[in-house]
């Protein structure tokens, strides 16, 4: 996939060479801004994480947060053995297996509800202002009733079990009458699930639902003004063809294919896709290119390097402790 990707489409949109040459140009201003912004989201990529583990102080979110990056980016399918990891290293420091169970369920709730609601705000923008008809309105539209509804549901579940069971037995009857249409029985409850969620999540959702909703969305947004900062100096500041909102709708609907499980994290196919938006919006060929190669650059290979580190680091801790609980012994 990646050699699909690296080899054969991206060079569809533009040069390499040329590519390289566009980012050789930047100034020593961008850099410099590229560089604390990218700083700034390495940061600001543990927030979520403490939001929903609000007993988890920031040195170990950040070594389980970086250390879960680098597994789930670098490996086929990765996000399985992210999670693996996660609650071992929650573990280690003292976080028990309910507690990690609610807080590594709500950063990935969050984090795909704000992931699909990208798109919708973008698309809202672009009407609003002009830029799109048609198609975005439709989008904007749905989008917005479906965010209302994921909303009042969730709600509903959280404020009490009665209202939790209700929403259940309401998914019940919808999956039995799905499940009939194959003449077949579910061998699960929904109920009983959404029953499970609520109580794991409830506390911690209830009374941190705004911390974790806001640092959620900024999460996502430094990773987009990398991308928008790194357009912005290759096309020639304010002048440039793409503007911000366009930049941002390349940004939220390209991220959708991080759905794809294969490559790990949307390497290439998020890449080729926001490079083939931001052509259709009119940014030159290489430029968008040179752009996106950017944007991976710098959202992607510093928290791999830095996840290796953390990861060598907590085994280094783990035999550490190992070797004296042993010693008595």
């Amino acid at each position: 996939m990646l050699i699909l990707v690296f080899g054969i489409v991206l060079p569809q949109f533009g040069d390499y060479d040329q590519a390289w040459a566009a980012i050789q140009a930047m100034s020593t201003a961008a850099l410099v801004i590229l560089a604390l912004m990218t700083i700034f989201n390495i940061i600001a990529y543990v927030w979520p994480y403490q939001a929903a583990l609000p007993s988890l102080k920031y040195k170990p979110a950040f070594l389980i947060r970086q250390t879960s990056f680098m597994i789930s980016n670098v490996i086929p399918l990765g996000g399985a053995f992210g999670i693996a990891v996660q609650y071992a290293m929650l573990s280690f420091y003292r976080i028990g297996p309910g507690e990690a169970t609610a807080g590594i369920g709500i950063v990935s709730a969050w984090n795909t509800f704000v992931t699909l609601s990208l798109p919708i705000f973008a698309a809202v923008g672009l009407v609003i202002i002009g830029q799109a008809q048609g198609a975005a309105f439709a989008i904007a539209i749905v989008g917005i009733v479906a965010i209302v509804a994921v909303v009042l549901l969730v709600a509903a579940i959280l404020r009490s079990v009665d209202t939790a069971r209700k929403v259940g037995q309401w998914g019940d009857r919808a999956v039995a009458w799905a499940y009939g249409l194959f003449n077949k029985t579910p061998d699960f409850s929904v109920v009983d699930e959404v029953l499970k969620f609520r109580s794991s999540t409830v506390d911690v959702v209830s009374e941190g639902w705004l911390r974790i909703t806001g640092t959620s969305y900024l999460q996502q947004f430094m990773q987009f003004m990398i991308l928008w900062a790194a357009i912005f100096a290759i096309q020639g500041g304010s002048n440039a063809p793409v503007s911000f909102l366009e930049a941002f709708a390349a940004f939220a609907f390209g991220r959708l294919t991080t759905f794809i499980p294969l490559p790990p994290g949307g390497l290439g196919t998020t890449d080729a896709a926001i490079t083939g938006i931001l052509v259709g919006f009119g940014a030159a060929n290489n430029d968008a290119l040179a752009a996106v190669m950017v944007w991976r650059a710098l959202t992607y290979f510093p928290q791999v390097i830095i996840g290796i580190g953390t990861y060598l680091y907590y085994k280094a801790k783990v035999a550490k402790q190992t070797k004296a609980e042993a010693s008595p012994a």
